[in-house]
């Protein structure tokens, strides 16, 4: 199963959890397996049209999932998959 790490701000949903085990053979499938494991996540991460929010970042081994094959990357067990919140700033 792929590894899913979880940014600081979801852990809540995660019980505290920073990475977790999901099931599923691509990105979709995946969020998926997180909303079954921890209600509440797939809102966060999706909007309601089913796209992932544009705040959103999800890399699979380090590599931006926008420039592969979006929700519809396809992933091996061994895959690592960050979810990383994006953060605004400026002076």
């Amino acid at each position: 199963m792929p590894l899913v790490r979880i940014p600081t701000p979801l852990r809540a949903l995660t019980k505290g959890s920073a990475e977790v085990q999901a099931k599923g053979g691509s990105v979709a499938a995946v969020v998926d397996d997180l909303e079954r494991q921890f209600p509440g996540l797939r809102e966060r991460l999706v909007d309601e049209g089913g796209e992932l929010r544009r705040f959103i970042n999800i890399y699979v081994n380090e590599e931006d999932i926008r420039f592969l094959d979006g929700k519809k990357t396809v992933l091996k067990e061994s895959d690592q998959v960050s979810i990383v919140p994006a953060i605004a700033g400026g002076a």
